[in-house]
């Protein structure tokens, strides 16, 4: 799967664009510039499983920190700060992993 088979790649362009600097990457900014928000539960736990590098059905930090690579190769990685709060803004049950069902909720919130 290639992640312009369920999003736009204007839009990606796009949301990548907004968050091109270091501290500037808004979760629900880029979540409604790329097309994420608009999508159904199950089209972004699809895209959850592209983004799961390891595919162990949770992202930790490792993984968020490629988050916007996973969008475009050639996109930066996302700083600490950033990383954490993207964390922080999904991990609902506190365990320092977002599941599935925890990343779709942060996406349509």
């Amino acid at each position: 799967m290639s992640i312009t088979d369920v999003l736009s790649a204007d839009d990606i362009a796009a949301a990548l664009q907004e968050c091109r600097d270091p501290d500037t990457f808004e979760p629900q900014k880029f979540f409604q510039t790329s097309g994420l928000s608009k999508m159904s539960a199950s089209q972004v736990k699809d895209v959850f499983r592209f983004i799961d590098n390891d595919q162990s059905g949770y992202l930790d930090e490792e993984e968020l920190k490629f988050f916007l690579q996973k969008f475009e190769s050639g996109a930066r990685e996302l700083t600490e700060s950033e990383t954490k709060s993207l964390m922080a803004a999904a991990d609902n049950d506190g365990d320092g992993k977002i599941g599935a069902e925890e990343f779709q909720e942060m996406v349509h919130s």
